[in-house]
């Protein structure tokens, strides 16, 4: 008995048969990590592609518009009309409008003004739209869910309680004299 089991023993170990399994299982995780981290880079870069576009455009028309004062609702409609790519563009998308000083500068602040998903309403807290030569600060912040929340890119990106990643676009312009 002890002679059979030495010689399967043996056996086994000398075969190569199912010698791919080992790799295989091996590099697996590790490449489809990559991969479903490339679809997430991917869409990320997409939407904030389409956000920065739609800002600026939206920024054109404000500067083109002599005059004509916009309200919060209305920016963010046409910001929304543009960007097709942004799903949920109006309940996840928070603008916020600030004058800057020119002469005597005032660094805006760090923080973004992003939707709170966790409350059913999002005060409005800085938009102002600002008065003829201001030079004017909008800033966009889109909350998205990742489409991978389980890759190596999704899972280094800052999300807040309920899962959400915010993209932010910064534009300035100038308010024309009506």
């Amino acid at each position: 008995m002890t002679g059979f089991l030495k010689k399967a023993l043996r056996h086994f170990r000398d075969s190569e048969a199912g010698s791919a399994v080992v790799p295989f299982a091996l590099w697996t995780p590790l490449m489809v990590g990559i991969a479903l981290s490339t679809v997430e880079l991917g869409a990320l870069t997409i939407r904030q592609t389409q956000l920065e576009q739609a800002l600026d455009q939206t920024i054109r028309e404000v500067k083109l518009g002599t005059g004509q004062v916009y309200t919060h609702e209305e920016l963010k409609q046409k910001i929304c009309d543009r960007a097709d790519v942004l799903a949920n563009c109006m309940d996840t998308l928070q603008l916020e409008m600030v004058g800057l000083n020119m002469r005597d500068w005032v660094e805006p602040p760090d923080t973004v003004d992003c939707v709170d998903t966790a409350e059913d309403i999002t005060p409005q807290r800085n938009f102002e739209f600002g008065k003829e030569h201001e030079t004017m600060m909008l800033r966009a912040c889109y909350l998205y869910r990742p489409v991978s929340p389980t890759s190596y890119l999704a899972g280094s990106l800052e999300k807040d309680a309920q899962g959400y990643t915010a993209l932010v676009a910064t534009g300035a312009f100038v308010n024309e004299p009506q």
